[in-house]
């Protein structure tokens, strides 16, 4: 069972708040919150979302109003926006939960992504059951007799963003599928799986168009933020986090840009943790001096990691940080789209070195290759895939050399004692 938990100060607005647990917000009760509000002047809500400071959600974190801007004046015809709900990376939660419990805010968003880039049709990229089912539910209330009147109530004191035509487009869940040419070919028709750049989605995306593709959450919060402009900093520096490991509870916290790392390991009974796998697979191993990281793209990027998006895995006291490197090579080599020979090639072989550690297999090269192979490799594939494998063997042989050394020495009981986890990352949606 995953909690899911606020650590907010009373009466700020969060994404969590006001549904009760289980539960799936109706239209009647969205609008109730004040959502869907009138939208006078689209180049002011980039601005104020540029003055939040707000970016993606989706992992690489880029500020998201030059993103509305770029679509906005890219030549080519009318944009199109894509809200993008496949959450390929295992230990994240957060965008299905949008999805499932939240899909009018991030419906609302994306109306409004559609009004800031003169977009004329939208899509729900998504890969789950009960996401698509609580989407299509939405969208249907939006259209009925009832939901066009309060839709047209609500939009009578201003001018208003309309709503575009929106579709839903699903996609098998894995870890390349979320990327953002990914999510263009298979909306067009193709396979779910990167191609090479340029051009990017903002300068040729579905159908030839610019196109927006934004996170579900990144959309969430500008609909937030237009609700509640008021507090307009606050939602942007606001971080959804999924938090898990062996020793805990697997949780969604909601938590403020600056959250000490320690503070949420206390929250989730992981206090006793002695390192963290940091944002997702993408964002590497952190060992000893984790505790004293806060929740911050530039704080975790100086310290060798990344935010990305926002999954903490947490190493305890008995859990061996070379089973879990290894475990997430061979879980990336074995979801590589196999279409960059170097990916191909670079994954499996990270993976194999890994595991020889790990058995305490390794001869004299293989710590060699892998510090090698960890400087090469990245930025060599169509997708970040090869990049979050030689991440974490990289922050492997920089936080832990020691234990690398010692499992060449000898065989680690906690790694030969089970076969590999390759589930390990993975959290259930609350």
């Amino acid at each position: 069972m995953t909690d899911v938990l606020s650590l907010l100060p009373p009466g700020r607005p969060g994404l969590l708040a006001d549904v009760p647990p289980g539960a799936c917000e109706d239209l009647a009760h969205y609008l109730a919150t004040g959502g869907c509000a009138p939208l006078p002047a689209p180049g002011r809500l980039v601005d104020r979302i540029a003055a939040a400071g707000l970016r993606g959600r989706g992992g690489a974190g880029f500020p998201t109003a030059v993103k509305l801007r770029t679509v906005r004046d890219a030549p080519g015809g009318p944009p199109v926006v894509v809200a993008n709900g496949e959450e390929g990376e295992p230990g994240s939660v957060k965008d299905r939960w949008l999805l499932w419990h939240r899909p009018h805010l991030v419906l609302d968003g994306l109306r409004l992504a559609a009004a800031m880039t003169g977009a004329a049709r939208g899509y729900v990229y998504l890969s789950d059951d009960l996401a698509e089912h609580a989407v299509r539910q939405a969208l249907a209330e939006r259209k009925v007799p009832a939901g066009r009147q309060a839709l047209a109530l609500r939009q009578a004191s201003a001018e208003w963003a309309p709503e575009v035509p929106v579709d839903v487009v699903r996609t098998e869940r894995t870890y390349v599928a979320g990327e953002e040419t990914a999510v263009v070919r298979r909306i067009d028709g193709g396979p779910a799986l990167p191609t090479a750049k340029p051009p990017r989605p903002f300068e040729s995306g579905v159908g030839g168009a610019p196109t927006l593709v934004a996170n579900v959450e990144t959309l969430a919060r500008i609909a937030a933020l237009h609700t509640h402009p008021e507090s307009a900093a606050a939602i942007a520096g606001t971080h959804l986090v999924t938090l898990s490991g062996a020793g805990g509870t697997p949780a969604l916290v909601e938590a403020p840009a600056g959250t000490h790392l320690k503070t949420l390991a206390d929250l989730s009974g992981h206090g006793r943790a002695r390192a963290v796998v940091l944002g997702g697979l993408f964002g590497g191993l952190y060992g000893a001096g984790w505790s004293d990281l806060r929740l911050d793209h530039e704080e975790l990027a100086a310290a060798g990691g990344a935010l990305g998006c926002g999954a903490l895995h947490f190493l305890h006291p008995d859990d061996c940080p070379v089973a879990a490197a290894t475990d997430a090579a061979g879980w990336l080599a074995a979801q590589s789209a196999r279409q960059c020979g170097v990916c191909v090639s670079g994954t499996s072989a990270l993976a194999r070195a890994l595991t020889a550690v790990a058995r305490g297999e390794a001869d004299g090269t293989t710590v060699a290759n892998l510090e090698r192979w960890s400087r090469q490799l990245p930025g060599r594939g169509a997708c970040g895939l090869i990049d979050a494998a030689a991440r974490m063997v990289a922050t492997l042989l920089t936080h832990y050399p020691e234990r690398i050394e010692a499992h060449r020495s000898s065989p680690c009981p906690p790694c030969t004692a089970a076969p590999p986890a390759t589930h390990r990352y993975t959290v259930a949606v609350p």
